[in-house]
């Protein structure tokens, strides 16, 4: 897989996905990418993760999971973490209808062009420091 160098620091990624292999992707596409990753397999994950106190600059969650869908998640990620950065991943074209969504979407299947331009937006440019 081609390295395209992040314009950002490095930053330190929670991945949330139910699929053990996609997490796993998505790690080794941020690793490539200059960045290091903490996987979750669910929302409760990934909650205890960010409670855990564990430094965390920006998540990314897939969008369809038992028990939390990614947008439940964000918002009570969003809840303890006030301003932390969040990117939602679908394979659907649109979510379901009521979904109220503010987040950053990366469209499922995604390569590392698309993942490093999704991240970039997500974390505006801010310094990873100024956000922990």
């Amino acid at each position: 897989m081609p390295n395209f160098p992040s314009t950002q620091p490095a930053a330190t990624i929670l991945v949330v996905d139910d699929d053990a292999l996609i997490a796993m992707n998505m790690v080794d596409i941020l690793a490539d990418l200059g960045h290091g990753a903490l996987e979750a397999y669910s929302g409760r994950d990934a909650l205890d993760i960010l409670m855990s106190g564990a430094p965390v600059d920006a998540m990314i969650t897939d969008y369809s999971m038992p028990g939390m869908n990614g947008v439940e998640l964000a918002r009570e990620a969003r809840r303890l973490r006030p301003g932390l950065p969040v990117m939602v991943a679908s394979g659907y074209a649109d979510l379901p209808e009521g979904v109220e969504e503010d987040y950053p979407r990366l469209e499922k299947p995604f390569d590392e062009r698309r993942l490093a331009a999704c991240l970039a937006q997500a974390l505006g440019g801010a310094s990873v420091e100024a956000q922990k």
